[in-house]
């Protein structure tokens, strides 16, 4: 299964709208957009959930308040939570509006990183 390609194109055209420096990285079947040299948010494909999951790397404060949504899930490769690093299921990101919001909140993070 490959990741959504266009989930891709809806978030390069967010961080267009933007005008957003990044780069695209394809990493462990699923695409990750680097700004500023850091991974700020991407595609994965969750073999347990079926689907192409959004990944947004929101820091550990706004973590703590978004993981409450339901649409939320725990980034969690090896059985302990990154915080700081969240998935957000497809009915999370269906609406333009949703996904936006959730670059925005990597964006954000992103910006206070050095």
């Amino acid at each position: 299964m490959a990741y959504d390609e266009h989930l891709g194109e809806r978030i390069r055209k967010i961080l267009d709208s933007k005008k957003v420096g990044f780069f695209e990285k394809k990493m462990m079947g699923g695409l990750i957009f680097m700004v500023n040299e850091k991974m700020c948010c991407g595609i994965h494909i969750d073999k347990k959930y079926g689907d192409s999951l959004l990944m947004a790397r929101i820091g550990v404060e706004a973590y703590e308040t978004e993981i409450e949504k339901e649409v939320c899930l725990p980034m969690d490769f090896t059985g302990r939570a990154m915080k700081g690093y969240i998935f957000i299921i497809p009915d999370g990101f269906d609406m333009d509006s949703d996904l936006e919001y959730w670059i925005e909140k990597a964006l954000e993070f992103n910006r206070t990183l050095q």
